[in-house]
């Protein structure tokens, strides 16, 4: 898979890292001469180059790339790589960091964001699910599908805990994706038996996620 990261600061480098280990193919563009740091992943192409620019996007083969990161430190700057990214060259999955929360709102179908990533959103949402069991915590939004990735810890005495998976009624517009339970990771099956503790991820409708907590929750 080819992806273009757009801002090689330590947030770009460091996805570029984790993306060239896993095999891929990752160009990392910025505007800043001292941000070319090509000893740092000198494994990735790297381009001196402003990324709002459809020239410097042209250079980059934006056209063949499977996955766009707008990933500079500027909510402009991100919005407006992601709407060139998406409405000019199709990329198929463009990907974005939000810096200030209050520009979340923004970051939609609109401006060609498929996934919106709020760094202290994603902080906050990971210490309430550190200390939370039985409510449902937001992890991510993915913009296009009008869709959140969230998280919910079964409590004890919660009425679904012994039920399989396949017995559950889940609301409409939600999909159980996986289940951690201690160190492993399970891919839910219909005949999976959902225990006490058990750590879900559900892709679920944001309307749907008041449903989903009070089916999982212990009645209060």
């Amino acid at each position: 898979m080819r992806v273009t990261i757009a801002g090689a600061g330590a947030v770009g480098r460091s996805i570029a890292g984790e993306l060239l280990e896993n095999g891929h193919e990752v160009l990392l563009i910025d505007k800043a001469p001292k941000a070319i740091s090509v000893e740092g992943v000198p494994q990735a192409e790297w381009l001196l180059a402003d990324a709002c620019e459809i020239a410097s996007l042209d250079e980059a083969g934006m056209q063949r790339c499977n996955v766009v990161i707008a990933a500079t430190g500027d909510d402009k700057v991100n919005l407006v790589v992601s709407l060139l990214a998406k409405t000019e060259y199709g990329v198929p999955r463009v990907v974005a960091r939000v810096n200030d929360p209050r520009n979340e709102w923004l970051f939609n179908e609109a401006w060609g964001v498929d996934v919106a990533v709020s760094t202290p959103r994603l902080m906050s949402a990971l210490v309430e699910e550190a200390v939370s069991v039985g409510d449902l915590v937001r992890l991510m939004r993915f913009s296009q599908g009008e869709a959140n990735l969230v998280e919910l810890t079964l409590p004890p005495e919660a009425p679904l805990s012994g039920s399989r998976c396949g017995d559950v009624a889940w609301p409409r517009d939600t999909a159980l994706v996986t289940i951690i339970r201690g160190n492993k990771v399970i891919a839910p099956q219909p005949d999976d038996v959902l225990q006490s503790g058990d750590e879900l991820l559900f892709v679920a409708a944001p309307e749907r996620e008041e449903e989903l907590e009070a089916l999982l929750s212990v009645p209060r």
